[in-house]
């Protein structure tokens, strides 16, 4: 099944959304509407606003209210791709030029910096403090992840705990609160809000494991970018680690890193590719990711059996088998 088809019954809540999406990135200077709206053009799966919505299906469902949380996390997630694009260098993502490469690194910064000011603005307009501190306290962990993530780049000692804390804060923290605060801003049952939680955080754990694998396995085609990008970058994902882990493997995949890294990731990264595909770390990474989304599943039956719930389960589905 694919991600719109699960979106359907939603379809009229899901664009307005993004209507309210873009009405939030448009301003009265003309780049920064552009360089902001760019990455907006480029699509998206729209995962977060979409477990807002989901959640919010647990309560007092009002959209008015809903989009309140939906935009500002869409919009802290894309602030967030924006930055990263400029840290990484890259210049595909979704198909398309980043707003780096088709403008320029100070532009991104900035249009990076708009969105996540809008974000705020939009929150502000909600009246309970929790929902404020929830979503303040995962942006300050973001960044702590990316900060963590440029320290090891390259870093082939880095452990499978030290991943997993990264991906956490970067990605699955983001997930796990869009179910949260969905929850919250509709006035359900404390209970409920934690289950979603629960479930969003595994989800989000299988979600960046699943793209970590695709970045060595996809094609260009597939993801909107060159496949190994990230050992390209020097951000050594799971499937690296472990490979790194198989004895046969280890030196010859250490010598090539240690050769990207001298390149400046200006080089040709296939013989790592191969290496990590000949391994099990890209099998033990799925294995891994599948496990997080039966962790995910558990927590569904936990709540009331509507059919946001199904909805929910389908995209967990989804997400442990997607290829793009």
């Amino acid at each position: 099944m694919k991600l719109w088809d699960i979106y359907a019954t939603m379809k009229q809540d899901v664009s307005y959304i993004e209507r309210e999406l873009e009405r939030n990135i448009r301003s009265d200077h003309q780049l920064l509407t552009e360089a902001s709206l760019h990455l907006l053009k480029a699509g998206g799966k729209r995962i977060r606003p979409v477990f807002v919505l989901l959640a919010g299906k647990f309560g007092t469902y009002d959209i008015e209210q809903l989009k309140r949380v939906a935009v500002p996390l869409e919009l802290i997630h894309m602030a967030s791709l924006v930055h990263d694009d400029v840290i990484d260098d890259a210049e595909m993502r979704r198909g398309q030029l980043t707003v780096k490469a088709k403008w320029d690194n100070r532009v991104a910064m900035y249009a990076g910096d708009y969105m996540y000011g809008q974000a705020l603005m939009v929150a502000t307009e909600l009246r309970q403090p929790e929902i404020h501190r929830i979503l303040s306290k995962a942006m300050v962990e973001m960044c702590i992840g990316e900060m963590e993530q440029i320290r090891d780049f390259f870093n082939t000692n880095q452990t499978i705990r030290q991943y997993l804390l990264r991906i956490r804060r970067k990605t699955a923290l983001l997930i796990a609160i869009s179910c949260q605060l969905g929850a919250i801003a509709a006035h359900a049952e404390s209970k409920i809000g934690y289950a979603l939680y629960r479930f969003g955080y595994n989800v989000g754990m299988a979600f960046q494991i699943r793209d970590d694998v695709l970045d060595l396995t996809g094609t260009e085609e597939q993801i909107g970018k060159p496949p190994g990008n990230d050992i390209r970058q020097g951000n050594l994902t799971l499937p690296v680690i472990f490979a790194l882990q198989d004895d046969k493997l280890q030196v010859p995949l250490l010598r090539e890193i240690d050769r990207i890294r001298e390149q400046n990731g200006d080089t040709d990264v296939s013989a790592a590719l191969n290496m990590i595909r000949q391994s099990n770390g890209i099998k033990r990474a799925e294995e891994l990711a599948n496990r997080y989304i039966e962790k995910a599943l558990a927590e569904l039956e936990r709540l009331p059996n509507i059919r946001a719930r199904r909805n929910l389960r389908d995209i967990a589905y989804f997400i442990a088998n997607r290829n793009h």
